[in-house]
């Protein structure tokens, strides 16, 4: 029986905003191409959410989640799950630890962390896939607790650092914290903004539409709990037991743009931003081009690094996922 196969691709260029990419609308446009034509996804099971054209879906926080958790639920054993993400990423203190937060930022800036992905993997059935690319900054590790097969701690023995930056006109895809806060600020109309209050002015924004660690966080604070409307206790609870369990080898596999500490580039070398592009997602589509079928997961991944470094990018992508699921075709694609 064939595999049923879909896919959730998000692409926030922040069009008119201090922030604003030029390559990730067209990473995720060039990404349905390449699953329906080659990966033979059925073009009715693509959910494209996009900010720079009112036809689509927009990709803020609350619909990122809604799509993802809509196609896991439609989803059975055997099936094959894809979400691409290209645009902004960020670190997010959220709360009294030294430890930040990977997260994603939609077009409106409810952020997206590293347990909200955890919380959607514990959902797949055994049995599925569910494959995760983030062409984002800081995107390593954005699957909570996932087991690491090449990243920071797992070199590539081929791999080696370049010598100087890309010879590209390129802008990271990071947003500093001092324009998280700034958005934040104008977003709650405060005076002003710290980092300490980035949970609470999250929550004071989005309600239950928050990140599930932003709900989280509020129900041990007994002072703030008091204030939440319309969000259960019970619920929170139940949701954070929930994300904390990890199941051994799940279903999640998660390719990322760059390490924890190190951002992803948007790219613009011909100075036209319909070429425009994600270093990351460009390399992706680059080796998928060289490389006959199937590809590994672990292959697609040192291939992009390599291909990378060549290129003069300073940005070392990672592969999160079971051991099995590392050397598991990309897209479990099938040999011709």
């Amino acid at each position: 029986m064939a595999k049923r196969k879909y896919a959730v691709l998000v692409g926030c260029n922040y069009p008119n905003t201090e922030n604003e990419l030029q390559g990730c609308v067209n990473d995720v446009m060039r990404m349905e191409h390449t699953l329906i034509h080659r990966f033979a996804f059925g073009k009715r099971n693509i959910n494209l959410l996009i900010d720079t054209d009112e036809a689509y879906t927009k990709p803020t926080g609350e619909n990122i989640r809604a799509a993802l958790l809509a196609m896991v639920r439609r989803t059975k054993s055997g099936d094959v799950l894809f979400f691409h993400y290209s645009g902004h990423g960020t670190l997010a203190r959220m709360h009294n630890s030294s430890r930040s937060d990977e997260c994603i930022v939609p077009c409106d800036f409810n952020l997206l962390t590293d347990e909200d992905f955890r919380f959607i993997v514990n959902k797949v059935p055994m049995g599925a896939t569910f494959t995760m690319v983030s062409d984002s900054c800081h995107s390593g590790g954005l699957i909570d607790k996932e087991k690491e097969q090449i990243g920071p701690h797992v070199h590539s023995r081929s791999l080696t650092n370049p010598e100087k930056s890309a010879q590209h006109s390129s802008k990271s895809k990071f947003l500093p914290m001092d324009s998280l806060l700034e958005v934040l600020r104008e977003k709650t109309g405060e005076a002003e903004m710290v980092a300490h209050k980035i949970t609470i002015a999250l929550f004071q924004l989005f309600g239950d539409k928050a990140s599930s660690k932003v709900k989280r966080l509020l129900s041990t604070n007994g002072s703030v709990v008091k204030a939440e409307k319309g969000v259960k206790k019970s619920q929170r609870v139940d949701d954070h037991e929930e994300l904390q369990q990890r199941i051994d080898e799940d279903m999640g596999i998660l390719l990322s743009g760059c390490q924890t500490n190190q951002t992803s580039e948007d790219a613009c070398p011909t100075g036209d931003p319909k070429k425009a592009y994600g270093a990351f997602s460009n390399a992706i589509q680059t080796i998928l081009e060289q490389h006959g079928k199937p590809i590994s997961n672990r292959e697609l991944v040192l291939g992009t690094r390599k291909l990378l470094v060549k290129e003069g990018y300073s940005q070392h992508p990672c592969l999160y996922c079971s051991d099995n699921n590392a050397d598991a075709a990309f897209l479990c694609e099938q040999s011709t």
